[in-house]
C-alpha cells in the first residue's frame, strides 16, 4: 500500500493510524524498518509515531548516537508496548555492529517496538522484519510512504 503525504500534519495523522494498528508480537520485539534516501522523512515519521504513543520528550535523530530508547507511558488499552527504540544504522558497516547496541536483547522483548532506519546497512544479520516502510521525497514536495507487511 502506498500513500502520498503533502504536509507534516498529514504525516502525523498517518503515523497515528500506523501506531494504532500495531500490536506487540508474542515471541519477540516488533521490528519496523524505515528505508529511503536522506530527507525522505524517516526520522519525521519516527517522531510522529513516538508522539502517537505519548512520548513527550523531544525525539531527535540518533544519527551520531546510533540508538535512542524512549519509555512509553502506561500502554494504551491494547497497545502493550513499554518502550520505543529508534536506531539509525547509517553509520554502521554491517549487522554485526548492532551487537554493541544490545540489539539481540532488545529483540527478545515483546514489549519493545524498534524503528530501524537504514536497514540495508545491517541487512546481513537482521531477524525477520515485522513491517517494512519505504519513504521517498518527490521533486514536487510530496512524500510517499509505502508499507510491506
Amino acid at each position: 500500500m502506498e500513500k502520498e503525504i503533502g504536509s507534516i500534519g498529514e504525516l502525523e495523522a498517518e503515523a497515528k493510524r500506523f501506531a494504532e494498528r500495531l500490536k506487540p508480537r508474542a515471541e519477540s520485539a516488533t521490528l519496523v524498518t524505515l528505508s529511503g534516501e536522506l530527507g525522505a522523512g524517516k526520522t519525521a515519521f519516527t517522531k510522529a509515531v513516538a508522539k502517537a504513543f505519548g512520548v513527550e520528550e523531544e525525539v531527535t535523530s540518533p544519527t551520531f548516537v546510533l540508538e535512542k530508547i524512549y519509555t512509553l507511558p502506561t500502554p494504551r488499552s491494547g497497545a502493550g508496548f513499554s518502550r520505543l527504540v529508534h536506531i539509525d544504522a547509517y553509520r554502521l558497516a554491517s549487522g554485526a555492529d548492532l551487537a554493541a547496541l544490545g540489539f539481540t536483547e532488545l529483540m527478545r522483548d515483546p514489549g519493545t517496538l524498534i524503528l530501524l532506519e537504514w536497514p540495508e546497512r545491517v541487512a546481513d544479520l537482521l531477524p525477520p522484519v515485522t513491517i517494512r516502510i519505504a519513504l521517498a521525497a518527490r521533486e514536487d514536495g510530496i512524500h510517499t510512504i509505502s508499507y510491506d507487511e
